[in-house]
């Protein structure tokens, strides 16, 4: 298994099918296998070797997905760079990983030159905007040479190495295999049931694994890619209707900006067949929204992390109308085994809060250049999360926390997913989270952060009448903030660690 193995069974059976639009740029798959086997060329010519790292620096766009599988056609190793990182956590990865040529687009042109100045092993940078080029880097046309033959890596073969966290200190390189991200993309929509290719649109950010998985996937099964440069409510809606959409991948908050956008009716969202949703979980408020909002639209819901490929769970459409069900993650996709353990690794019975294990194909091959925390985190073939969670006794996995997110409150564990999910449900609130803070009585107390609908009021009593309806008392907030907006990372989670650090 391969990631490139799927362009030439597309070409081969459809090769005139449209495979990139962004703006007015059409390429077929026949013209995009071309375009990637010049890009290749490009990178061999100037010295990129079997297994050495190609970074991108860049906003989603055509040419993204060219590179993207340019490197495995040209025997490297990708090495996708968060859009929101600050010039410091770039180079950081750019030097852990030894990065020799680095693809970068208009909107970071200018750091290229700095980054140019400051890295030893960096040998070239390639240009992949419109408009001028940072010194000294290479226009992509001018790039582009006699295309290579596919090297066909395959199998535990590196793919990439696709750097996670970064908010609290500098990141780790999830190292992934072809294999690893073939069996996630293609587990995924055994899972989902698409069987038939559509028009995807990528306008979640593309370094995100998520993301990128969803396009890998797409590109299996011979979709049309349309890429927007970022999310925008207004400008998806329009696309949607434009081009007659069929599949995207978003996080909740994107869906709630699409959902309560206040154009959002006088769009035809009707060729939307499928909303694959995750990142963070989605509200029961938010579901009824986005289901009176996309009547004949399937929801999918995705668990799982960057060290997985990124998928362990799926949430189906059908579950998400069952009151009980539509709080869980869903239930493990085929490739991947799920369990929940205890502080000893003893497998937990159904129904008792632990911490979520899986094992699979799409486990990772490690943490770049950090065997300890590798061993620590990959035992016996078994990846160990760090969430909370439980399994019903149907299989159904309910994530309650980040074992890190807990809130410990007189002694009593507070899962914040159980009372975000409490707190969203007030009408007053667009988005809102749950963090715990230093207090003097109760150790830690559970704090409310929340944005409120336009023209919204809330009040701290009333919030606390609100969730003790919903949850016991002692996890109501005991206090409140009302923001105008939350940190969110570029993927679109609210960025807890920041709002923790923020409060203490």
């Amino acid at each position: 298994m391969y990631l490139t193995q799927s362009l030439h069974r597309v070409v081969q059976r459809d090769p005139h099918r449209p495979f990139t639009e962004h703006g007015g740029r059409v390429l077929t798959y026949a013209q995009g296998v071309e375009r990637i086997a010049r890009i290749a060329g490009g990178l061999r010519d100037r010295g990129t070797g079997p297994g050495d790292r190609v970074a991108l620096l860049a906003l989603n766009s055509d040419r993204f997905l060219h590179v993207l599988f340019a490197v495995p056609w040209a025997d490297a190793v990708l090495v996708p760079l968060n859009t929101r990182w600050s010039p410091k956590e770039v180079a950081y990865a750019l030097e852990e990983a030894e990065v020799g040529t680095l693809f970068v687009d208009d909107a970071f042109a200018g750091m290229a030159d700095e980054l140019r100045d400051s890295l030893t092993e960096l040998r070239t940078v390639v240009h992949i905007g419109d408009g001028e080029p940072p010194a000294d880097a290479v226009r992509l046309d001018d790039f582009l040479a006699e295309p290579l033959p596919d090297a066909h890596r395959r199998g535990d073969a590196l793919a990439g190495i696709f750097y996670t966290g970064g908010t609290t200190g500098f990141p780790k390189g999830v190292m992934l295999s072809q294999r690893n991200l073939v069996v996630s993309a293609l587990g995924f929509y055994a899972a989902s049931e698409v069987a038939t290719p559509g028009v995807f649109l990528h306008s979640a950010p593309l370094f995100h694994l998520a993301a990128l998985s969803a396009a890998l996937g797409a590109v299996q099964l011979g979709f049309t890619n349309v890429t927007l440069s970022a999310f925008d409510p207004a400008t998806v809606l329009a696309t949607i209707q434009r081009r007659g959409i069929t599949d995207t991948v978003l996080v909740p908050t994107m869906i709630q900006m699409l959902v309560d956008h206040p154009e959002a009716d006088a769009y035809d969202l009707s060729s939307l067949r499928q909303l694959t949703y995750g990142a963070s979980p989605i509200t029961a408020a938010l579901v009824s929204r986005t289901r009176a909002r996309l009547p004949g639209t399937r929801l999918v819901q995705g668990y799982g992390m960057t060290e997985l490929s990124p998928l362990a769970t799926v949430l189906q459409d059908a579950d998400h109308d069952d009151p009980e069900r539509r709080r869980s993650a869903g239930q493990c996709v085929p490739h991947a085994l799920v369990k929940v353990v205890g502080p000893d690794g003893a497998e937990l019975p159904p129904g008792t809060v632990g911490e979520i294990a899986v094992s699979g194909d799409h486990v990772m091959l490690g943490y770049w250049k950090r065997p300890r925390e590798t061993g620590e985190a990959v035992r016996d073939g078994w990846m160990h999360t760090g969430d909370g969670g439980y399994l019903d006794g149907d299989g159904y996995l309910y994530v309650v926390d980040r074992v890190k997110d807990m809130i410990i409150s007189g002694g009593e564990n507070v899962y914040s997913a159980e009372v975000e999910n409490a707190i969203a449900l007030h009408p007053a609130v667009a988005q809102c989270a749950a963090v715990g803070v230093p207090d003097e009585q109760w150790g830690e107390r559970v704090h409310a952060v929340v944005k409120l609908v336009p023209g919204g009021e809330l009040t701290l009593d009333q919030l606390r009448a609100h969730c003790k309806e919903r949850i016991a008392g002692y996890k109501a907030p005991r206090s409140l903030d009302v923001v105008e907006e939350l940190p969110t990372s570029a993927a679109g989670k609210v960025l807890k660690a920041e709002l923790r650090e923020r409060y203490r």
